[in-house]
């Protein structure tokens, strides 16, 4: 399934939630439910620069597809950089540092936003990007 089929997927099954505010209150649900990364993998190397929350983001190669984890000190910072992780998830690196494709503004989770968290989560699509990168340039190598 490629981002765009994802994307379009993620809209169909969240589009039973009508208003923007029950999705993004959905999405932080979800995040409390979810667990938090060990200790191990909540260092500086893992930190996304740009986001004045903490948050953390794990990526792997597995089998030439990529897989991310993440973590972050709030809810609702952690609902969406969960939602990113999982929508770039089980890509190849080639297709996820091509990508210009935005879940949350395509889910319209960024209406209510402040600025600040606006740019924060194009800090972690960015260091998404950055990632795949790296691990495309690796396996060329």
């Amino acid at each position: 399934m490629t981002l765009a089929e994802k994307q379009q997927q993620l809209v169909d099954d969240l589009a039973i939630i009508d208003d923007p505010q029950e999705r993004l209150a959905a999405v932080v649900d979800g995040a409390k439910r979810l667990a938090p990364l060990p200790e191990s993998e909540r260092t500086d190397a893992h930190r996304v620069r740009g986001c004045i929350s903490q948050v953390w983001l794990v990526g792997e190669l597995r089998e030439g597809r990529l897989f991310f984890r993440c973590d972050a000190d709030g809810p609702l910072v952690k609902g969406l950089v969960h939602q990113l992780a999982v929508f770039f998830s089980d890509a190849t690196p080639a297709e996820v540092a091509a990508s210009d494709t935005d879940p949350l503004a395509a889910l319209d989770l960024l209406r209510n936003l402040s600025p600040t968290r606006r740019n924060g989560l194009t800090a972690v699509r960015t260091r998404i990007k950055e990632l795949a990168s790296s691990m495309s340039e690796s396996r060329s190598s």
